[in-house]
């Protein structure tokens, strides 16, 4: 049975991701700071910011549980596959 290759990402990929995230969050508490509106309305919009980031993780640990879930569904039944096909033998004549 051949093993399927896990795809990784690169450590370049993977601090790209985090710097986009941290300059994306910083510009939206910069421009949050700097609205001329008073304090309850600039509290609503961090709160507001903060609700969308957990969120964000929320929804991306989901897609990411329900992708591995079925690559191990995907892996039983490659395994079930190629034991029935190790077990068969083609020039196997029933009956003989």
């Amino acid at each position: 049975m051949a093993n399927p290759i896990q795809q990784r990402n690169t450590a370049a990929y993977s601090a790209q991701a985090a710097i986009s995230f941290a300059v994306a969050l910083g510009a939206m508490v910069v421009g949050i700071a700097c609205l001329p509106v008073g304090p309850w309305v600039r509290a609503f919009l961090a709160v507001g910011l903060l609700y969308v980031v957990t969120s964000a993780f929320t929804l991306a640990k989901v897609v990411r549980d329900r992708q591995e879930a079925g690559q191990v569904t995907s892996r039983v039944d490659q395994a079930r596959l190629d034991k029935l096909l190790s077990e068969h033998d083609p020039f196997k004549v029933d009956g003989v």
